[in-house]
């Protein structure tokens, strides 16, 4: 496994969030060496959904008002349907995301995460991939949705669902030893 020693990654969530989704992801790049920040809108928890209800609490690491994408070598967006929701609505949250994209830093999204990036504007002519319920709102985006468990486009990782995390996790892991996506445009 590659060694992301010095190495800071961000988690963007708020509640809502798909508990694996952030939980795996966080786990496979700890261990990997980075170190992970869970960056939310505001300070203290955030509450996780797990098996259609609600689940465990994570300390929020940072504030939005605290950090910018200076501060870290990637992003990681997880999904469940209310947290990219409200996330979405929120210009801090968007411009956070799109400084990852103007400063060529790998991006992952998985589920409904991907409504972020339409958000953002980033995803014209980018191949991607997303829960199957939100394909339209991608394509209609710009992008080219393909049904598979993990996508790269210029540092850009995507998966479907948690059966995806495997794929997901060691994408990411791949993406951020390699560094910086000079393809990457916004």
């Amino acid at each position: 496994m590659e060694n992301l020693n010095k190495k800071r990654v961000a988690i963007l969530a708020t509640n809502g969030f798909e508990e694996s989704e952030l939980r795996e992801p966080k786990k496979a790049l700890l261990e990997a060496g980075a170190d992970v920040d869970i960056v939310s809108l505001e300070s203290g928890e955030i509450k996780s959904w797990n098996d259609g209800d609600w689940s465990e609490s994570y300390k929020v690491d940072k504030t939005l008002n605290e950090v910018s994408q200076e501060d870290y070598n990637a992003l990681v967006l997880p999904g469940g349907v209310i947290n990219p929701d409200v996330l979405r609505r929120e210009e801090s949250a968007i411009d956070f995301i799109r400084s990852f994209f103007k400063n060529h830093k790998p991006v992952a999204a998985i589920c409904h995460a991907p409504w972020l990036l339409a958000e953002t504007g980033v995803l014209e002519g980018r191949e991607v991939t997303s829960f199957s319920s939100i394909k339209t709102d991608i394509i209609n985006a710009g992008a080219i949705w393909s049904d598979k468990e993990v996508v790269v486009d210029a540092g850009l990782v995507t998966s479907r669902n948690p059966d995806d995390l495997p794929a997901f996790n060691a994408k990411i892991v791949e993406e951020i030893y390699e560094g910086k996506h000079e393809e990457q445009t916004v």
